[in-house]
This record gives C-alpha cells, sequence and structure tokens, in this order.
C-alpha cells in the first residue's frame, strides 16, 4: 500500500509541476495592460504596504523567486524580474507578499523562520542517521527512531510552510486587484498562476508525511 501512495504522490507531483511551468509560460506571454515589469509590480506593493526597508533584486534561474527575511530582499527570477507579464505580476506580488508578512509578524511565518536553522542541521545528517538506523534496526534501533526525529522536522516545516504560501497569494491577490494591476480578464489568469504554485506546496507536504510514515512503519514493525 505504501509503494502505491508513494508511486501515486510522485506521478501526482510531476504532474503539478509540469502543469505550474506550462502556465508561467503561457501566463509569461499576456501582456499587463499598464506595461509593469515584474520590479515595479513588487515595488510598488511594498511600498503601497508602507514597506521601505526592502530591496527587490535579480536572481539567477528560473522560478527562483522567494523573499529573504533575514537580509529583507525580495529576489525576482529573470523571467518575472523584468517581464510586464500576468505570470510576473502575480509571482513578484506573492514574494512581496511574505515581505508583508514579515513586516506585519504574521505567525506561521515567525514559525517557519524559528524552524529553519534546525530544518538546515536535520536536513544535512538525516539521510545518513535513517540509513545507519535501518541497518542498525536490530542492534540499534534508537538510531532509527533518532532518525525519524530528524525527518518530522522536515515534514512539520513542509506542512508549516502551507498556510504562509497561501496567506501570500492571498495578500498578493487582494492588492493585485485594488491596487488596478490586475483587471477583471487578466486577475483569473493571476489567480491560476499562483493557484498552480501552491498545489507544489500540498504535493511536497504530503510527499514528506508518506516517506516519514513509511520510516515509522520500519521502525515499528523492526520485530516482525
Amino acid at each position: 500500500m505504501y509503494w502505491i501512495l508513494f508511486i501515486g504522490i510522485a506521478i501526482l507531483s510531476y504532474v503539478v509541476q509540469a502543469s505550474l511551468n506550462s502556465k508561467f509560460e503561457k501566463y509569461s506571454k499576456v501582456p499587463l495592460g499598464n506595461g509593469m515589469t515584474g520590479r515595479e509590480v513588487a515595488e510598488k506593493m511594498l511600498r503601497d504596504n508602507g514597506i521601505y526597508d526592502v530591496k527587490v533584486t535579480s536572481t539567477p534561474g528560473m522560478l527562483t523567486d522567494h523573499y529573504n527575511p533575514a537580509n529583507k530582499t525580495v529576489n525576482l527570477s529573470q523571467g518575472v524580474y523584468g517581464s510586464c507579464s500576468v505570470a510576473a505580476a502575480a509571482v513578484a506580488a506573492h514574494e512581496c507578499g511574505h515581505a508583508v508578512q514579515h513586516a506585519r509578524a504574521y505567525g506561521p511565518l515567525q514559525l517557519r523562520s524559528a524552524l529553519v536553522p534546525v530544518v538546515q542541521f536535520s536536513s544535512s545528517i538525516v539521510s545518513w542517521v535513517l540509513l545507519a538506523g535501518i541497518i542498525l534496526i536490530q542492534s540499534f534501533p534508537q538510531l532509527l527512531l533518532i532518525g525519524i526525529c530528524l525527518f518530522a522536522m522536515t515534514t512539520l516545516f513542509s506542512f508549516v510552510t502551507l498556510p504562509v504560501e497561501i496567506d501570500a497569494s492571498r495578500r498578493a491577490l487582494a492588492w493585485l486587484s485594488s491596487a488596478g494591476i490586475t483587471n477583471a480578464y487578466n486577475h483569473k489568469q493571476a489567480q491560476d498562476a499562483l493557484k498552480s504554485a501552491a498545489y507544489t506546496y500540498v504535493v511536497a507536504a504530503l510527499s514528506s508525511l508518506a516517506t516519514l510514515i513509511y520510516y515509522v512503519m520500519i521502525f515499528t514493525s523492526r520485530r516482525d
């Protein structure tokens, strides 16, 4: 049953990622009526929310957009930073949604930020601990339990990320509409693009949970 679930999630992950790439490419060809680039959209959303200490920068790659609370930067990928498309506006506003969360001390974002160093440490050793735990499961089962606890932090991080991402998209879409960046036609396209992005986080969380359950099953069935 686990392998059926795991394969199903893997296929779902592929489909969701392919859908996201397809929609981003599609909506990247739909121009904004006002001609604003992703950078200009981001800067306006920050100003409209009274945020003046966050810098908008360009980062290499595709769909590598992110907000860094440590140095207060909204980092937009090359296909977003200088593009004046619906997709660029949606992504830029979404990342600025995180900046607004940071400025407003949004609880789930604070929790996720607090988990970052713990997850970074866990991720650096968890694979080796789990592997050693499985090999030594009969003589030293506690090692696998330690690995499960480490992996559980990654799973927790994935689920804490969900409300953070959903709320950022909600803030972005509300602002895009109220600021007149999108209209009745292309607002639905912006919403569709951000919804596809949100699905990737849902699938990632489910995949992490399924993997965690798998290791728990190995641990609980060690005496069979």
